[in-house]
C-alpha cells in the first residue's frame, strides 16, 4: 500500500519563502559590512558571490510564494495554536536580538572600544541562532549559531591583541556571517524544492 504523501500547509510554505527573503537582505548586509573592511585593498571582488547568492534566494522566494496558495491552510485548532507558539517566540527572540546588538555596541562604544561594534553584532547574531533551533527545532541552526559565534569571538580576541585592525575585522566578520546566511538561505532553497505539489482536483 503505497503511503500518502505528505502535504504541507501554505504558511509552512510562505514561511520558507520569507525566511528567504530575510536571508537575502542579511547576506546583503553582512556583505556590504565585509566590502567597508576590503574596498580599499585588491580582494573587494570576492564579495561578488554573495549578491549571486541573494538572487537566487529572491528568485525561489517568490516561486513559493506563488505556488504557496495551491497548499491547504490550517485547519486543526492544535496546529494553529502551535503556529502561533512559534511566531510568538520568533518575535521575542527577534525583539531579543535587536536589543542584544543595541546594549552590546554600546557597552563596548563606551569602554573605549567602538572597533569592537561589528564583532559584537555578529556575536548576539551568533548567539540567537540557538533558542531559534529549538523553537522551529531544526538542527542547521546549531550548526549556523556556533559558527557565527566562533567567527565572532574569534574577531574579537584579534581586535583585543591588536592581530586584526578594525578594517580587517570588518572583512573576517562579515564574509564570516554572510557565508552563514548564504548557507541557510541554500538550506531554505533545498527545502523548498523538495516540497511536493498538492495534487489539484
Amino acid at each position: 500500500m503505497d503511503k500518502e504523501p505528505h502535504i504541507i500547509p501554505d504558511v509552512a510554505v510562505k514561511g520558507i519563502a520569507t525566511g528567504l527573503v530575510m536571508m537575502a537582505a542579511f547576506t546583503l548586509i553582512w556583505a556590504g559590512i565585509a566590502f567597508g573592511g576590503l574596498h580599499a585593498t585588491n580582494y573587494w571582488f570576492v564579495l561578488l558571490v554573495f549578491p549571486i547568492f541573494s538572487a537566487l534566494f529572491l528568485v525561489n522566494a517568490v516561486k513559493l510564494f506563488r505556488v504557496a496558495k495551491y497548499f491547504p491552510k490550517l485547519t486543526s485548532e492544535a496546529d494553529i495554536a502551535e503556529r502561533k507558539k512559534i511566531g510568538k517566540w520568533f518575535g521575542i527572540i527577534f525583539g531579543a536580538e535587536g536589543l542584544g546588538i543595541f546594549i552590546g555596541i554600546n557597552l563596548v562604544v563606551n569602554l573605549g572600544h567602538p572597533d569592537l561594534a561589528i564583532p559584537v553584532m555578529a556575536l548576539v547574531v551568533g548567539l540567537h541562532f540557538f533558542p531559534l533551533a529549538k523553537v522551529f527545532k531544526r538542527t542547521v541552526d546549531y550548526y549556523l549559531a556556533t559558527w557565527s559565534t566562533v567567527i565572532a569571538t574569534l574577531a574579537i580576541v584579534f581586535v583585543l591583541n591588536k592581530t586584526m585592525t578594525e578594517p580587517n575585522a570588518m572583512a573576517f566578520v562579515g564574509i564570516g556571517i554572510a557565508i552563514a546566511t548564504s548557507c541557510y538561505g541554500v538550506y531554505m532553497v533545498v527545502r523548498g524544492r523538495g516540497i511536493e505539489m498538492p495534487v489539484l482536483c
